[in-house]
């Protein structure tokens, strides 16, 4: 939300303006021209070369001040009103000054400073702003309920709404200002903002396309078409919005660190450790960003301290909080994580403004999901699995919630759903799968799973899993197998009980002609190979068997 002022904060800017004009009316008219095209950049140029009596100095230096403020150089402004302040007492600078400090994010020192300003409607507001950054709620309701209903009053506070995800609020009073000031369409800005938040991006698209039809090298309505652009097509087309106006970030002041942070976006991260550890405490989404990037890069511990200390303000920090703590608390088998993690998704999920929404079922489902709560977790994914089927993140959760819920055949069509070839080597997706597949009466595809893993503790325990659910579903020929390769790996009374009785099960299983006669020499193949004195006893008796039924088994 840009909150800076559409005008300066002094009074005797206009009369300035005219004793200038009085000296060289064509300077003045040259002058005017950069601040009505908003070239900000153009206007510092114009006051720092031009040749100025010295009485006339201070007034410059406003001007200066001004055009810095509004091209984003705010530290530059800064500089000047802290000078001005020096120098003369004249003017009324401190309010200034403190509205320099709030944009470079020095809240404590503007609150201060804002003290010893005269009450007025400029203090109120940025009071209001401070309360907010300062997360000072009594504060906020006080300088609230001064706001009175005129047009600066009713900005700051859809702006508060607005960085408070009050998005519809925000919206209801900028389409009342816009009723009482259509010729303000700057407003439609601000609205675009509000349903792009809301996941409106045709909408959005529409409401700024009045402004842009005005200001077409307007940075940040361009920007937004280009955000839109992203989240409707893709970062090409994103990226392509973007090009009448990258030539001229030298010229944008604040703008160019949006439109470097959106850039990497658009390139789906690639340059993202060039630009978003400078734009950490500059661009907001620069922070959430660049933890986005630690967790794709599996690198967990580096997310976590980059925002284990970020008081969570709006869903998606809350969202982001909640998946670094998860992330983190799988990898040290920290429960201390797992439960942050779980109430932070609870807070959005439950929230009044996220329940209904896609990302607000995610969260729910989440919180149930690490609270092994699964039916509940398959409530809110049934919802809305036909938003995001395609997704494959959502349907690797999807399935281990159905799997959990015993709901084995729909598990294994879900997890066919998936095409992430991480995912797909990950050990949990593989025995999910295996499962499903061994449940679903297809032991020969689970075992073929185990047989293209490599050697090691994740396939040790997968043969586990295939011993022990085979032997359960009477799938006794893998279980045998399964049981024999676990014997040979680690030697246990458990494992060559298990294979016994699996054994015994095929031997059954041909019996009642429920298993081929040709198994019999596969079983007894698997007895001549263990060491224990019940094996022969074993061979001996389906040998006896074979040769009263006149079966050939070698």
């Amino acid at each position: 939300m840009i909150l800076s002022r559409s005008k300066p904060a002094l009074q005797s800017n206009n009369d300035s303006n005219k004793e200038v004009g009085r000296n060289n009316s064509k300077s003045t008219s040259q002058f005017e021209d950069y601040l009505k095209k908003r070239d900000y950049t153009g206007a510092v140029t114009y006051l720092e070369f031009k040749h100025f009596p010295e009485d006339k100095r201070p007034i410059v230096e406003e001007w200066l001040a001004f055009c810095a403020f509004h091209r984003g150089d705010y530290k530059k402004a800064l500089d000047i009103y802290q000078n001005l302040l020096k120098s003369n007492t004249v003017g009324n600078y401190s309010i200034n000054t403190a509205c320099c400090l709030f944009y470079l994010g020095m809240y404590e020192e503007s609150k201060e400073l804002l003290q010893k300003v005269p009450l007025n409607g400029l203090r109120n507001r940025l009071n209001f702003h401070l309360s907010h950054k300062l997360r000072d709620e009594a504060t906020l309701m006080e300088n609230h309920q001064q706001l009175q209903d005129v047009l600066e009053d009713q900005l700051s506070l859809a702006a508060i709404h607005y960085l408070r995800a009050h998005y519809q609020e925000a919206i209801d009073i900028y389409k009342r200002l816009l009723l009482q000031n259509r010729e303000n369409i700057a407003l439609n800005i601000y609205v675009a903002l509000c349903y792009y938040k809301l996941d409106y991006y045709d909408v959005s698209q529409e409401v700024l396309g009045i402004y842009l039809n005005r200001y077409p090298d307007s940075v940040i309505a361009t920007n937004l078409k280009a955000c839109n652009t992203f989240r409707l097509y893709n970062g090409k087309a994103a990226e392509n919005e973007l090009k009448n106006i990258i030539d001229l970030s030298n010229h944008v002041g604040f703008g160019y660190d949006l439109l470097k942070h959106n850039m990497v976006v658009f390139r789906e991260g690639e340059g993202a450790m060039q630009v978003f550890p400078l734009l950490v405490d500059v661009v907001p989404e620069a922070r959430l960003n660049l933890v986005i990037h630690y967790l794709r890069n599996h690198d967990t511990k580096e997310a976590f301290d980059l925002i284990k200390d970020l008081q969570p303000a709006v869903p998606q920090e809350y969202i982001l909080k909640g998946v670094v703590n998860a992330t983190l608390g799988q990898e040290l088998n920290s429960l201390e994580h797992i439960k942050v993690a779980e109430e932070c998704f609870h807070l959005v999920g439950s929230s009044t403004s996220e329940c209904d929404t896609i990302h607000g079922r995610q969260c729910m489902a989440a919180a149930f999901f690490l609270a092994n709560q699964f039916e509940d977790v398959l409530i809110y994914l049934t919802s809305i699995k036909s938003y995001l089927h395609s997704d494959d993140t959502f349907n690797f959760n999807f399935g281990q919630a159905k799997v959990a819920c015993n709901q084995f055949k729909e598990a294994e069509e879900i997890f066919l759903l998936i095409n992430d070839v991480r995912i797909k080597s990950d050990y949990v997706y593989i025995s999910n799968l295996t499962r499903c597949y061994i449940m679903n009466h297809k032991p020969q595809q689970a075992w073929e799973l185990y047989s293209n893993m490599v050697n090691g503790a994740e396939s040790f325990n997968l043969l586990l899993v295939i011993a022990n659910d085979c032997y359960r579903m009477g799938e006794f020929w893998y279980a045998a197998k399964a049981f024999d390769m676990l014997d040979k790996i680690e030697p246990n009374p458990e494992f060559w009980e298990g294979k016994r009785g699996a054994i015994v099960g095929v031997f059954q299983g041909v019996i009642v002609q429920k298993f081929p006669v040709d198994m019999l020499g596969d079983i007894l193949q698997l007895l001549r190979s263990s060491t224990s004195s019940q094996a022969d006893q074993i061979a001996s008796v389906i040998r006896r068997w074979a040769k009263e039924q006149r079966l050939n088994v070698s």
